[in-house]
């Protein structure tokens, strides 16, 4: 009989938390100031025209307006309101 207990169960047990990463607005949505279009690490998506970046790599909008994607998908613009 062992006196101890095995090593699986001392190296298990952690588990990460989600991270939450991705596109939260896409293509012909509607962004307010501020709104964050993506959550990601590095440059998976690039900032266009109205878009500012975190020190996270959150992509965020500038200004109201519709989101639009371009460079086949890569870069994030927000359009002004046409009135």
């Amino acid at each position: 009989m062992a006196h101890k207990k095995g090593q699986g169960s001392s190296r298990n047990g952690r588990d990460s938390n989600p991270q939450m990463l991705g596109i939260k607005l896409f293509g012909g949505q509607f962004a307010q100031p501020g709104s964050i279009l993506c959550r990601q690490h590095g440059t998976k998506w690039r900032p266009g025209k109205n878009v500012g970046v975190g020190r996270d790599w959150t992509i965020y909008s500038l200004i109201e307006g519709t989101v639009r994607f371009d460079q086949n998908g890569r870069r994030i613009n927000v359009d002004p309101l046409t009135v």
